[in-house]
């Protein structure tokens, strides 16, 4: 190759990066009736209060929002491989295993699945988001105890990013069942903002994004 040839062909490979860098974000969120806008107005759930986010924060970035109330993970992960290759996401955010818990689904399951997701995500290219849930102590301490820790140990262990409990600031504050709807499992409209307030500093992270005045 001729020396101007060469410079022509990193020219062209430089410009194709750039493109490639400028390629608007994908966001597929895998969730259950948590991110399914259960029992809520149209557009008034954490995912489309997401999209606006993005678009106040001028991101550009689209949300493709698979949830499906009463999902499981074994339902999730099933579902993943078509939605990876149908959506081409550059990020998958799983909120799932909440249902699996409420149906007594061994432990060891749930974790499996959310591995299994994790890794074909990221082979996908994708980076990943976990959404963590907390039994009620109903479930007996060692059990919420192992139930909270999954998550931030599949997380931990392929370097995800993680949320530890999704529903902060919803589920353990005084009074929060007047957060919750009549079935005290779904929350109500006026807790999704605190619920996107849970997930956006991570997510805000994985996409690489600046906070307001400048700070990553």
């Amino acid at each position: 190759m001729q020396r101007r040839d060469f410079i022509a062909a990193a020219a062209a490979a430089g410009f194709v990066g750039t493109t490639r860098a400028a390629t608007p974000a994908t966001i597929l969120v895998v969730g259950d009736s948590l991110s399914a806008e259960y029992g809520l107005r149209r557009g008034t759930g954490w995912v489309p209060l997401l999209e606006r986010k993005l678009r106040d924060e001028k991101i550009d970035a689209r949300v493709v929002n698979a949830s499906i109330s009463g999902d499981t993970t074994s339902g999730g992960r099933s579902r993943l491989p078509t939605l990876l290759a149908q959506h081409k996401p550059t990020h998958v955010i799983l909120e799932l295993g909440a249902n699996d818990a409420l149906r007594g689904l061994p432990m060891a399951m749930t974790r499996d699945n959310l591995v299994q997701m994790t890794q074909a995500a990221q082979r996908a290219g994708a980076g990943v988001l976990l959404l963590g849930i907390q039994m009620p102590p109903n479930y007996g301490a060692d059990y919420g105890a192992k139930f909270t820790a999954m998550y931030e140990d599949v997380a931990r262990r392929f370097k995800a990013g993680v949320v530890p409990f999704f529903l902060h600031g919803v589920a353990d504050v005084p009074d929060a069942e007047k957060l919750f709807q009549a079935d005290r499992i779904h929350p109500v409209e006026a807790a999704q903002p605190q619920l996107l307030a849970n997930v956006w500093p991570e997510l805000r992270r994985l996409l690489g994004a600046p906070a307001r005045g400048g700070k990553p």
